[in-house]
């Protein structure tokens, strides 16, 4: 009986283990999945930005940027799919295992009841059971045989049921693996062309770089002097921020200028924001980050270093910036050499909108989560338009990737 109990245990727990190990590839396999839709759509995206600028009067370093944004992006892809070619190979071997041995019982399964049927054949009249029946030798040893005959009919059944069952099993498995077999051709044939695509960038990316090596020191001075404009406007934001904070406890009576004076529903606002981390939408409807959050060397000339205090977000001509949360516009200003910037208040949490030509809110006003604040502008020389959005607590930068979802 503690034999019995124990075999009980020990198929469950592999039953379990077995569960979650088929769970586990199609979450695997799910997220494989989207992901490289992400990714299609991004390379998709880039290749719009790019195409509506290919008008434009670009620098050479600006062509490279693009270039090499859209091979790492496709690289990306690249590995993505052949992750998931990988997984489907597993798949179909271990369909293939599973299929041979579904096989095998379904024929010990036939002819275990191919001799049951012919052992019923020869005993299958009614008198020849009747007299199994009456030559007991009491009411008890009848009583048993009856139920013998019923057992053997409901074990008949049952062998009939087991071999339907794994027939349509062993039928779903085939055509689940004939699928298998056609998703991975084609993912191979997508690579195959994604490849492609991207020699062709590695090699337009790389006739731009030998005009760039020639001049590399020319290259260098320009970004060492777009690095100190974006210096100047970082300025400009945390100035702006301090200015508000000050204002904000000036009007409250504090003297605190780094740190904001929470009222108790400031303080609420404040940790809902908190709770939303990860999860808070894109600050514009569609877009590609184009620059990352922190110190980074630079992607085309590596011996320069580059600072980004926020994210930089190209967008659709014409996009608007939306707020990432309810709260309270706290300021709008004109930035030197960044258009206009709107600050939006989240208890001591602040989302900051920057390079804005329009702004559709003033200071004062309660936005909700994805409120259109303004149109992003679009450069007249590169032809790029690029919102500059950063996150802040209190004057303390947050990297928005922690923040925005799957940025």
């Amino acid at each position: 009986m503690k034999f019995k109990k124990f075999s009980e245990i020990l198929f469950c727990l592999i039953f379990l283990l077995l569960s979650a190990g088929n769970l586990s590839a199609q979450t695997t396999r799910e997220a494989l999945e989207k992901k490289r839709i992400e990714l299609r759509n991004e390379i998709t995206r880039i290749n719009e930005l790019r195409s509506s600028n290919k008008q434009k009067e670009r620098s050479v370093l600006s062509q490279v940027e693009d270039l090499d944004q859209q091979i790492r992006s496709t690289e990306n892809l690249i590995k993505v799919t052949n992750q998931q070619a990988n997984l489907l190979t597993n798949q179909i071997s271990a369909n293939t295992n599973k299929i041979s041995r579904l096989r095998k019982e379904l024929e010990q399964l036939k002819e275990d009841y191919a001799r049951m049927i012919e052992k019923s054949y020869k005993s299958k009249s009614t008198q020849s059971r009747i007299m199994f029946l009456l030559s007991s030798e009491n009411f008890l040893q009848a009583y048993k045989r009856m139920q013998y005959m019923k057992q053997y009919t409901n074990y008949r059944k049952q062998q009939g049921d087991e071999i339907q069952a794994r027939t349509e099993e062993l039928q779903q498995l085939n055509a689940d693996l004939a699928d298998q077999k056609e998703t991975k051709d084609a993912l191979i044939a997508e690579n195959r062309q994604t490849r492609s695509q991207l020699e062709k960038n590695k090699k337009a990316q790389q006739d731009l770089m030998q005009n760039i090596r020639s001049k590399e020191g020319e290259f260098a001075a320009q970004i060492r002097q777009k690095q100190q404009e974006i210096n100047k406007i970082d300025a400009q934001i945390e100035k702006m921020i301090r200015e508000s904070i000050a204002k904000s406890n000036e009007e409250s009576g504090s003297a605190e200028r780094d740190v904001y004076e929470l009222t108790p529903a400031a303080k609420a606002l404040a940790a809902d924001f908190v709770k939303n981390k990860g999860r808070l939408p894109w600050p514009v409807r569609s877009g590609v980050v184009t620059s990352r959050f922190g110190r980074q060397p630079h992607p085309v000339v590596k011996t320069i270093s580059i600072n980004n205090n926020g994210v930089n977000i190209d967008t659709d001509p014409g996009g608007k910036a939306r707020a990432v949360f309810n709260g309270t516009v706290s300021e709008v200003q004109v930035l030197k050499g960044a258009n206009k910037a709107v600050m939006v208040r989240h208890g001591d949490y602040i989302t900051i909108y920057d390079n804005l030509e329009k702004v559709f809110v003033k200071r004062g006003d309660v936005v909700n989560t994805g409120q259109e604040l303004g149109a992003v502008a679009t450069s007249r020389t590169s032809g790029k338009t690029t919102l500059h959005f950063l996150i802040y607590k209190n004057m303390q930068k947050m990297d928005p990737a922690d923040w925005i979802l799957e940025m």
